[in-house]
């Protein structure tokens, strides 16, 4: 009924959702209360992956497949419990995003409508250091998921000889991304150069399978890896966050050894709770030994030193020093074919 509501105890708060059994999935018809109950479910790996740090909320007020609309600042008549923090865009502009404090946050704004979140690689407390290197593997048309199983061992591997730790989750749709903790030290900047010469090594080791490649007619039928989704104020789609699909899939985090056995699509809000229960966390390490950047700045410093510039930025950003030009390569060389049509003196 469009007048009912539930109220539930969640870390500590009353925390009112209304309309609770409004269907949010389609495929197994599951509701909102739903969504809030598969949240309380991985409530301790939840809040591990995403405590204490800013968050972009993905709204669907009529569940997924309805209208959407992102909001990165906190609307009028929040609870005054609710904490919030100063985040930027690149050209600036100032807001004040949701903090995922507690469970109590996270539940508040599912009955928002926010079916995932997206999440900032920094703690609210230290808005200019990012302790997370994200590596977005993202395979372009063509490429099946076994293919982006492969290139995610092959980062495994380089990670390994670097004595880096590395943690992997599925992305909730076609893709994994990978995830390595930082020691407090670098900020956005520092680790998205880390992340380009990443994407640059692994294209050069396996040219068949992965590129680095930004602008999407030089990528092909290979994975891409996303070296600006750590841009600064750039944000990732979260650890246990649902995405806004009717089976309602789930960026779930999984172990190495697991990785060739599961399928994105099998990790359900109606699974993951079960088995984050059954198997634990396979993230609850990731904190104990945060991870050096400087192996991955030395391959930048390498690869500048060899003549390369630094890969495009998203055209959000200001232009960059060291940038190459803004323009696909083949709308630059039409450029550069169009005929002379100066007029010469007579």
């Amino acid at each position: 009924m469009p007048g009912e509501s539930v109220t539930l105890m969640v870390a500590g708060r009353e925390v009112r959702v209304s309309s609770p059994g409004k269907v949010f999935f389609s495929d197994r018809r599951e509701t909102k209360l739903d969504l809030v109950e598969y949240y309380r479910s991985v409530a301790g790996p939840l809040m591990r992956a995403m405590g204490g740090r800013p968050v972009l909320l993905e709204r669907y007020p009529d569940g997924a497949g309805g209208k959407s609309f992102f909001q990165k600042r906190v609307p009028k008549g929040a609870p005054d419990w609710l904490q919030t923090t100063v985040v930027s865009t690149p050209n600036g502009t100032m807001s004040n995003a949701m903090v995922a404090a507690d469970l109590a946050h996270v539940v508040w704004a599912v009955n928002m409508g926010c079916l995932g979140f997206h999440v900032w690689p920094n703690l609210a407390d230290s808005p200019h250091i990012a302790d997370e290197l994200r590596i977005d593997l993202d395979p372009q048309p063509g490429v099946v998921f076994e293919q982006v199983r492969e290139a995610a061992h092959e980062v495994k591997a380089a990670f390994d000889e670097l004595g880096m730790a590395v943690y992997v989750k599925t992305s909730g749709r076609r893709g994994l991304h990978l995830y390595s903790r930082l020691q407090p030290r670098w900020n956005s900047y520092g680790v998205r150069a880390a992340a380009v010469a990443l994407a640059r090594e692994m294209a050069r080791r396996r040219p068949d399978l992965i590129t680095d490649a930004w602008w999407k007619e030089e990528r092909g039928r290979r994975v891409f890896v996303d070296f600006n989704q750590n841009a600064p104020h750039k944000t990732v789609f979260g650890a246990w966050s649902v995405r806004p699909r009717a089976g309602a899939q789930v960026s779930t985090p999984i172990s190495w050894e697991e990785l060739d056995d599961v399928h994105p699509d099998d990790l359900t809000i109606a699974t993951v709770g079960a088995r984050a229960a059954e198997i634990g966390d396979p993230w609850a390490d990731m904190d104990a030994d945060p991870a050096s950047l400087e192996p991955l700045l030395e391959w930048h410093a390498r690869d500048m030193a060899a003549g390369l510039m630094d890969a495009p930025w998203p055209p959000t950003y200001p232009k960059m020093p060291n940038e190459p030009p803004r323009v696909a390569p083949s709308r630059a060389a039409d450029a550069n074919q169009q005929p002379d049509t100066k007029v010469e003196d007579s």
